[in-house]
């Protein structure tokens, strides 16, 4: 039996995106730079909402791009034989730009891993920092956010589940845990 409990709404989305957005701009001092690469899917609509707000802040329009990082996991045999290859769409030079990669949820940290060979196709990047909605730990890598919304204590057989409106018609983040 499965038992959901609900950890942000709409409004902690908003709240926290806000929050991000503010520590990229003071730590950078500005945007000069600065690319965001949201990881697909969920990661891809949270970037462009972190570039809306740094917009927003600092006037600057960020390039923002989307990654399918598919073919670059290493258990992709494991999900599919014939694994779901979207495009990704990095309309801009990646050389020498600090690029944040955006993710909803960090996990063991092999999605990135995948996600920093993936870039590493497109270019030469002068930095590479991790946003994330969601860390809820258990690391298989040494791969830590830079920029964090919240940790969620949690046991391996536990599910985050990530909507955002965008995509699921709701901005909602739950925990699915096996009872």
């Amino acid at each position: 039996m499965k038992q959901t409990r609900p950890i942000l709404n709409d409004q902690d989305f908003k709240r926290i995106i806000s929050r991000i957005a503010h520590e990229i701009t003071e730590i950078h001092r500005g945007a000069k730079d600065l690319a965001l690469v949201g990881i697909q899917t969920r990661g891809d609509f949270l970037a462009k909402r972190l570039a809306d707000q740094i917009r927003h802040i600092e006037g600057v329009t960020l390039p923002v791009g989307s990654m399918d990082i598919n073919m670059y996991r290493d258990d992709w045999t494991k999900i599919s034989h014939q694994p779901i290859v979207r495009p990704s769409d990095i309309p801009f030079n990646v050389d020498d730009k600090i690029i944040i990669l955006v993710d909803d949820v960090l996990y063991t940290g092999r999605t990135i891993r995948a996600a920093m060979e993936a870039l590493m196709d497109f270019g030469r990047p002068a930095r590479i920092e991790l946003a994330i909605l969601v860390d809820r730990g258990h690391r298989e890598l040494p791969i830590q956010a830079d920029y964090r919304g919240i940790f969620v204590d949690t046991e391996h057989q536990d599910t985050i589940h990530v909507h955002v409106s965008e995509h699921d018609n709701q901005d909602l983040v739950f925990k699915e845990i096996d009872k």
